[in-house]
C-alpha cells in the first residue's frame, strides 16, 4: 500500500482515498500509528465538530441531512460520521443513515461515512476521533457526528464535539428522559423536531422550564424544526453560530479541544495497557502473586502495585 499516495489523495479531498483511510482507522490497521502521526504533522484545517444525539425515532438522520443542506448553502465543505449500532451476533450494522442522506451522495463537497459502533458504549465508535482527523485533513470545514441513538448512555459525544445538539420530539416523553439522563448538562442547542405534531409547544415549554433551572454561562436555545420538510435548518445554524461565538469569546473552545486531546491520549494509553494485561493471563508472575494473596501473605492492592511495577 502506497501510504504517501493515500494521504496525499485524502488531502486533495479524493473520496476513495478518504474512505480507504477511514477504513484503515476503523479496522485498527497496523498502519494506524503512522497514519495518525502523518495527519497530525501538518493540520492547517480545524473543522467545527457538531454532535447530534437523541433517542431513537426523533429524526437524527433526517435532521443531519437538513443541516448538511444548510451548511452547503453557505458554501462549506461538510463531513458526516453517522454511527450505527452493531449486531451483537455478527458485528455488522445496517448503516441506514447513508440511505436517508442520498440527496447529498453526489455532492463532491460532502463526505458521508457510516461507521459501526462495534459494541462500543456511549453512542460512538471507538475510532471516531481518528476518523475526524481524516476528514479534517480532507478539508472539511464542518463535521457532523450523529450518534447511535442508544438513549441515556449517549453522553460521550459531549466530550468530542465543539457543539452538541440534543434532538427531541413531541409525544416521546423526551423531557423526562432529558432530566433523567443528564442530557440538560451536555446540550448546547436543543432541537424539537417534528414540530408540526401535536404537543410540540408543550415540549418546548417543558424544556424552557427545565433549562431555566440549570446554572450555566450558556443557556441552550430551543429550536423547533420539521426536518423532513427542511424547515428550521437555518435557525439551527444561527443557534450554532451564537454558541460558536460564545466558545471563542469565553475561551471554552480551547479548553474543550484540549480536553478532547487529553481524552484521546488517555483512551490510547488505556487500550495499550489492557493489551499488556491480557498477555499476563497464565503468566507465572500473576499466578505467583495470586498464590501469595490466597495464602494471606499479601493483600491484593500491594499485589497490584507489584504487577504494575513489572509492567513499567
Amino acid at each position: 500500500m502506497d501510504l504517501d499516495a493515500l494521504i496525499a489523495g485524502a488531502r486533495e479531498g479524493r473520496p476513495r482515498a478518504v474512505a480507504r483511510l477511514i477504513s484503515l482507522v476503523e479496522n485498527g490497521s497496523p498502519l494506524l500509528r503512522e497514519i495518525t502521526a502523518r495527519l497530525c504533522a501538518d493540520r492547517p484545517n480545524r473543522a467545527r465538530i457538531i454532535g447530534l444525539t437523541g433517542s431513537p425515532g426523533v429524526g437524527k438522520s433526517t435532521s443531519t441531512g437538513m443541516l448538511v443542506q444548510a451548511f452547503r448553502k453557505r458554501g462549506m465543505k461538510v463531513g458526516v460520521l453517522a454511527v450505527d449500532p452493531s449486531s451483537p451476533f455478527t458485528g455488522g450494522a445496517l448503516l441506514g443513515d447513508r440511505v436517508r442522506m442520498q440527496d447529498h451522495a453526489t455532492d463532491p463537497e460532502v463526505f458521508i461515512r457510516s461507521m459501526a459502533s462495534r459494541g462500543h458504549l456511549g453512542g460512538l465508535s471507538w475510532s471516531t476521533p481518528q476518523a475526524l482527523r481524516v476528514l479534517e485533513a480532507a478539508g472539511c470545514e464542518v463535521v457532523l457526528v450523529e450518534t447511535v441513538g442508544v438513549g441515556q448512555a449517549e453522553v460521550e459525544i459531549a466530550s468530542l464535539a465543539d457543539s452538541t445538539i440534543v434532538l427531541l420530539a413531541p409525544g416521546m416523553g423526551d423531557g423526562v428522559q432529558a432530566a433523567k439522563a443528564g442530557i440538560l448538562e451536555i446540550a448546547d442547542v436543543f432541537v424539537v423536531n417534528k414540530a408540526d405534531r401535536e404537543g410540540a409547544q408543550a415540549a418546548i415549554r417543558e424544556l424552557r422550564n427545565m433549562t431555566a433551572l440549570v446554572e450555566r454561562d450558556w443557556k441552550p436555545p430551543i429550536v423547533p424544526t420539521v426536518a423532513y420538510r427542511g424547515e428550521g435548518g437555518e435557525d439551527v445554524l444561527e443557534a450554532l453560530d451564537r454558541h460558536w461565538r460564545h466558545l471563542e469569546e469565553s475561551g471554552e473552545l480551547e479548553s474543550r479541544r484540549r480536553a478532547r486531546a487529553r481524552d484521546e491520549i488517555e483512551a490510547i494509553a488505556l487500550t495499550a495497557l489492557r493489551s499488556r494485561f491480557a498477555d499476563l493471563h497464565g503468566d507465572r508472575r500473576l499466578d505467583a502473586l495470586a498464590g501469595r494473596v490466597l495464602n494471606a501473605g499479601l493483600d491484593p492492592y500491594s499485589a497490584a502495585d507489584e504487577l504494575l511495577d513489572t509492567l513499567g
